[in-house]
């Protein structure tokens, strides 16, 4: 916080990202973020370290305003109550790539494995078999590997 109350300090003053990165030996493209954040919502926008959930209407109307609308992405970003310059972008991208569905949460966690649709239940039956049949040669044939490893290990 200290440091960016620093940069806040320089943007005042009105030196640019470039010398302000260098004066705080901090990556220009964070200070350009900053300097976005700070010209579009002003010093306090720099002192949140929170981050909100936005729900799935508030990222849609965002989106429309800038893409459709023609509204500046600063003014999108009050106007939302947005902090981060990386969400409206995000925000935009996806609305034109797959419009506001591409925009709805993502579900959590690994796919669900389809459980198998048998039509009767004697083809339930017949995959049961085959896949036990399947287990069985994989049983004999790790039965012969280790036979073999055997017989090789007596032999020396």
């Amino acid at each position: 916080m200290d440091v960016r109350a620093e940069a806040v300090r320089y943007f005042e003053m009105g030196f640019a990202e470039r010398a302000v990165g260098r004066l705080l030996g901090i990556p220009r493209n964070t200070v350009g973020k900053w300097l976005y954040a700070y010209r579009a919502l002003g010093k306090e926008a720099l002192f949140v370290t929170t981050h909100r959930k936005c729900d799935h209407e508030t990222k849609v109307w965002a989106a429309r305003a800038v893409v459709e609308g023609g509204m500046a992405k600063p003014d999108a970003m009050e106007a939302f109550g947005l902090k981060s310059m990386t969400q409206i972008n995000d925000w935009c991208r996806l609305y034109r790539e797959g419009g506001p569905d591409a925009l709805l949460p993502k579900p959590k966690g690994r796919p669900r494995k389809p459980e198998p649709a048998f039509s009767s239940r004697e083809e339930e039956l017949e995959a049961r078999v085959r896949e036990l049949e399947l287990e069985l040669e994989i049983q004999k044939r790790i039965s012969a590997l280790a036979d073999e490893i055997e017989r090789r290990r007596r032999t020396r």
